[in-house]
């Protein structure tokens, strides 16, 4: 059993590198089962295929991620949420570099390909924890316009634009730039919308 257990984390761990390296669509089965030193039988007892392989692998490095957004309070002040989904999200991909670089790759792959399909159920997850928070923030206003899963989403894509600065080297994933990140979008993204001075 531990052998198995082995060699089915050899296979997540290999194509995870060589998916993030070259792109779901740049490797194939036979360049996994080389690198993780094992024939395709044994890939396809495992995951039954190359897409299983993805599937899982998503599911499983995925989860923690989810896991971690689900439990943020709605009853903090908002601003506040938002620094706790932002910091979750940053130290998910501090943790997952490799991973969380493959995930952003997976938000502009072409729609019909097998990685976008597989990889949309996550980005849904995603986006639908955030904008939960967006939601109810909407409706303790007492006017909701409909733009919370506008807002929703431009601020998952500027915390996935930051995360792919930091992972390019040019920037820094912890406490103080979720709450930098979270202000520069409340000024620029929520002032204009709730001005009161009619301008």
């Amino acid at each position: 059993m531990a052998h198995q257990n082995t060699t089915r984390t050899a296979l997540l761990e290999k194509s995870l590198r060589l998916f993030a390296a070259q792109g779901y669509e740049g490797v194939g089965v036979q360049q996994i089962c080389n690198d993780a030193g094992v024939g395709k039988p044994t890939l396809y007892h495992y995951f039954g295929s190359k897409l299983g392989l993805l599937e899982t692998l998503l599911e499983e490095r995925l989860a923690p991620l989810h896991a971690a957004l689900e439990p943020v309070s709605d009853t903090e002040a908002f601003d506040r949420t938002l620094v706790a989904l932002a910091q979750r999200t940053f130290d998910f991909a501090r943790e997952e570099p490799l991973l969380y670089r493959f995930y952003l790759t997976l938000w502009f792959a072409p729609i019909d390909s097998e990685a976008r399909q597989a990889a949309q159920q996550h980005h849904q997850r995603h986006f639908e924890a955030i904008d939960a928070r967006f939601r109810t923030q909407e409706l303790a206003a007492g006017a909701p316009t409909g733009r919370h899963r506008m807002l929703a989403a431009s601020f998952l894509g500027m915390l996935n634009n930051h995360i792919g600065i930091a992972l390019n080297s040019f920037a820094t994933l912890n406490a103080r730039s979720a709450s930098e990140t979270v202000g520069m979008f409340l000024d620029g993204a929520l002032s204009p919308a709730v001005s009161s001075d009619g301008e």
